[in-house]
């Protein structure tokens, strides 16, 4: 069972993205795509600092020896710390493409980070998911998709979650973390049409998928097998991830978004964009740091 849900911030976000919590810090740190924007949230009092870029964040993970690793515009980037200036780090493969921008991502039990890319204007299924070597080389694991979404490892790092967005599906791989090669992909679970479609997404310690419905105004934790065990409603109709933080890790943090909602539905929704959390009974798994190496 959840606690009463809570509104963190206010943020008006326009596409409120890729929430990471770090533990050593404790605060949220978030993005806004569509601004361009990395925010840091302490939680507890509200606070949040933001610092924009020239190109769109889509996702980030932090680094083992301090600072991030971001997925922007083109490729990944380098940031040694909130305020430093990005550099830029292994080929920039979506330069000159200007419908392709990272979008999602995850890193491995092994330090490698996973991050899938999204064709804005939906014209190719030419997005795909991608693997970042801590020496900076990059491997396309898997193309043919629209939008990249919802990468997540299980807590024994032997599966592999991740959605195709507008297809409504998430599926599941096998996962061999020596190789960082993926397996025996199948659906994890086929969400209907028009109740929400599958976005970013966590794991928590019992190995249950936890992925947030945009356009679906929820939250929905799926059983280790695919079955929906719970769904927990929000004010805003366009979650777009959740992630675990908190002293214990058994606070879930949502991002939401405003983008494409009309004057009328934003009135309706006044907290759109908004960050939201609640507590949960099972902690989620804490994130790993990327490691670089060579």
């Amino acid at each position: 069972m959840t606690q009463k849900l809570r509104c963190v911030f206010e943020a008006r976000a326009e596409l409120g993205e890729g929430p990471r919590w770090h533990a050593g810090e404790q605060r949220l740190y978030w993005v806004d795509i569509a601004c361009n924007e990395l925010h840091r949230l302490d939680p507890d009092t509200g606070r949040d600092e933001c610092r924009m870029f020239n190109d769109p964040v889509g996702c980030f993970a932090f680094m083992e020896e301090g600072g991030f690793i971001l997925a922007m515009k083109d490729g990944f980037a380098l940031l040694p710390e909130f305020h430093a200036e990005p550099e830029p780090f292994g080929p920039q493969i979506f330069a000159g493409q200007a419908d392709l921008r990272f979008n999602d991502g995850r890193v491995d039990p092994q330090g490698r980070f996973w991050a899938g890319s999204v064709n804005m204007t939906k014209s190719m299924r030419d997005a795909a998911l991608y693997r970042l070597n801590g020496d900076g080389s990059i491997v396309e694991v898997e193309g043919g998709m629209l939008t990249c979404n919802g990468a997540a490892f299980s807590p024994d790092g032997k599966r592999f979650f991740l959605a195709d967005t507008p297809s409504h599906t998430i599926r599941v791989y096998d996962f061999d973390g020596a190789s960082g090669s993926l397996g025996n992909s199948r659906i994890f679970h086929q969400f209907p049409l028009g109740q929400g479609r599958p976005d970013g997404a966590s794991v928590d310690a019992e190995g249950c998928y936890w992925t947030a419905l945009f356009d679906g105004g929820r939250v929905v934790r799926l059983s280790p097998e695919g079955a929906v065990l719970q769904e927990v409603p929000l004010p805003a109709p366009r979650p777009t991830m959740i992630c675990f933080g908190g002293p214990d890790n058994c606070t879930a943090f949502v991002t939401t978004a405003r983008t494409g909602l009309s004057a009328e539905a934003l009135e309706q929704d006044p907290l759109s964009g908004s960050i939201f959390s609640f507590e949960v009974n099972v902690p989620g798994v804490a994130e790993v740091p990327f490691r670089r190496w060579g």
